[in-house]
């Protein structure tokens, strides 16, 4: 079974390509320090500028204590307040996106799954969030649940609560793994982790057959495969759901690049296909926009960087665990990209790991 990426159709509502948007990025302005400042949605398609980052049903942006400081706040009102609509002086216009999915996070506790836990609870199209894990996912859950954002925080507890975490989920995401350590590859992983994601797959197939499946558990490579193995012997495999995040790739090539040729990052995107271990992962570097000249040597340089950044991680943490951060944030973006596809955005576009029939 080959599989790289390609093309995908995201439910009936949406496609994704192997491609990636870039947020908005309109000039700043001047806002009186003595105003409160809100916005509000009135259509789904506002969120394609969101980040994902600053998610409430309702947020009022104060120049003077707002938790998301100056820079933030001024970035939010960067984005959005051309589009807000002012009722009078004293009103806060708020926005109001549609949060209405439910997402499980199966190895919630672990080193991608809390700071992956945190971004998506930070997400305004999320009502219900479900934490799952072997152990100490209630703590997780407590923790979680006193941040001021509207989604529902729900903890389950070992295999005889994971499927009760399933139900009526329109995402799933799989961190659930072991990490790597210094002088591992991903495949060191395979027997360990295979058996894990085995096991999860099951469940979403028995429980949420038609959820979006998302699989960050390494060697994704071979556990997507194996995701859909298993959900072909449960008759319910559909490959425009299963998804094999190499978002990672992208967010790096995408700073590699931008230092690397003093780009302003919120404009650089640079499409990386193929796996997700050393050289199947392909940065296109000859597709980079904006536009920029490499020489051989530059093209060399990134492309061995960007294939074995993730072991560059594993290396600076001597020993202390793998790339986590970094994960969860391109994880929480890959989610954000899916959500919006689930909500009727036509315009998504990410990179991903998934079946394909080009040779």
């Amino acid at each position: 079974m080959k599989l790289t990426s390609c093309k995908m159709a995201a439910a009936s509502t949406a496609n994704f390509f192997t491609t990636s948007t870039a947020p908005c990025n309109s000039k700043p302005y001047m806002v009186s320090k003595s105003k409160s400042f809100g916005l509000r949605f009135n259509s789904p398609n506002y969120l394609r500028s969101f980040s994902g980052l600053k998610a409430a049903t309702s947020v009022n942006c104060e120049s003077e204590s707002s938790f998301l400081g100056k820079e933030s706040t001024a970035a939010l009102r960067d984005s959005f307040a051309p589009k807000a609509v002012k009722q009078n002086r004293d009103t806060v216009t708020r926005f109001q996106p549609r949060a209405s999915f439910k997402v499980a996070i199966l190895g919630a506790a672990g080193g991608i799954g809390q700071p992956l836990a945190l971004l998506i609870k930070m997400s305004p199209l999320v009502s219900t969030l479900h934490l799952y894990d072997i152990a100490n996912v209630r703590g997780v859950t407590a923790d979680l649940s006193h941040c001021n954002t509207p989604s529902q925080v729900l903890d389950f507890t070992g295999t005889a609560e994971l499927p009760n975490s399933l139900k009526g989920v329109d995402v799933v995401v799989i961190p659930a793994g072991v990490p790597r350590k210094p002088g591992m590859t991903r495949d060191d992983l395979f027997n360990i982790n295979a058996n894990i994601v085995k096991d999860l797959v099951e469940a979403v197939a028995d429980t949420c057959p038609d959820a979006f499946i998302h699989i960050i558990s390494n060697p994704v490579n071979s556990t997507v495969p194996i995701a859909a193995e298993v959900l072909k012997q449960k008759g319910v495999y559909d490959p425009k759901k299963l998804f094999g995040v190499t978002t990672p790739d992208v967010v790096r090539a995408n700073a590699f690049v931008a230092q690397k040729k003093n780009l302003k990052l919120i404009d650089v995107d640079v499409p990386v296909v193929g796996g997700h271990a050393g050289i199947t992962i392909l940065p296109l570097l000859s597709k980079i926009k904006p536009s920029v000249s490499l020489t051989d040597e530059e093209v060399e340089e990134l492309t061995v960087r960007i294939q074995n950044a993730g072991t560059e991680v594993v290396d600076a943490k001597a020993g202390a665990g793998s790339a986590t951060l970094s994960m969860a944030y391109a994880a929480a973006r890959f989610m954000e990209s899916s959500l919006r596809a689930l909500d009727g955005d036509s315009d998504v576009y990410e990179c991903s790991y998934v079946q394909s029939e080009l040779t």
